[in-house]
């Protein structure tokens, strides 16, 4: 139970980085959720990046280790 927890909150953090990403690289001054970030696009593009690559790491783990247990 806890590994899929884990593995669809990695899944979440991934799609809102990823679709932040994009919105941003489509429309540079639509920043969505990261607006009070100070610093500008460079910063915020690397937030969702970031997220991305955090939720992919996460959910990736939570995958194997769930396989590992038989669950």
């Amino acid at each position: 139970m806890k590994y899929g927890l884990y593995q669809a909150l990695g899944m979440a953090l991934l799609v809102i980085g990823a679709q932040g990403a994009i919105r941003q690289l489509v429309d540079h001054d639509d920043v969505g959720l990261l607006g009070w970030l100070p610093g500008g696009f460079a910063v915020s593009i690397s937030v969702h990046v970031l997220a991305v690559v955090i939720g992919a790491v996460i959910a990736g783990r939570a995958h194997d280790t769930r396989k590992a247990t038989g669950n």
